[in-house]
């Protein structure tokens, strides 16, 4: 059975699709599937252009790509969801609590990835080996200052405001595939 991950931002145009095509290269060769929804989607429309940018310098063609709006079954399926805020955060453990053992944001997660010890018995699914990992060091690190876990939706800005906001999701998404890697 192949693990899913699930990214959530607000419309499903710009963090989450980049997060999902940036996470399916980034994690390719492993089995985990990725997907996105959002919030307040509405369901059908195509990325943003700059993310569509972005997303094709993946190696992937978005031009097929329609957003999604979250559902309870999306939190249900998936083995880890990533937020790109709090407030996103707690809409998905408020829909299904739960996931709530296993949904962070993502800048979060990508911290406590980082710090996490290699999972010891990853027992064939390494995706959860590395959700269990991940959470473990929760108690090893200080919380972090309101706002820092936050992915700045770059809606309205520059294409250069949409690569930085790629740049940090990759940061982020990173240390999630050391982990994995770590687990077999």
């Amino acid at each position: 059975m192949t693990d899913r991950v699930l990214f959530v931002c607000h419309a499903n145009l710009c963090r989450s699709p980049m997060a999902e095509y940036l996470a399916r290269k980034v994690l390719a060769g492993r089995p985990v599937t990725v997907q996105s929804v959002g919030t307040d989607a509405v369901a059908g429309l195509p990325m943003h252009p700059y993310a569509a940018d972005l997303a094709a310098e993946t190696g992937a063609d978005p031009t097929d790509f329609r957003s999604r709006r979250l559902n309870a079954e999306h939190l249900a399926d998936a083995t880890l969801v990533l937020t790109a805020t709090r407030r996103q955060r707690s809409v998905c453990t408020a829909l299904a609590p739960s996931a709530l053992h296993r949904t962070f944001t993502l800048r979060q997660f990508g911290r406590l990835a980082a710090a996490a010890e290699p999972p010891e018995d990853p027992a064939g699914d390494p995706l959860r080996a590395a959700v269990q990992a991940a959470a473990l060091a929760r108690g090893r690190l200080q919380p972090a200052a309101p706002g820092t876990d936050d992915l700045r939706d770059p809606i309205g800005g520059t294409a250069a405001d949409f690569r930085r906001c790629a740049e940090e999701i990759e940061r982020s998404i990173r240390p999630l595939a050391a982990l994995i890697v770590a687990a077999g």
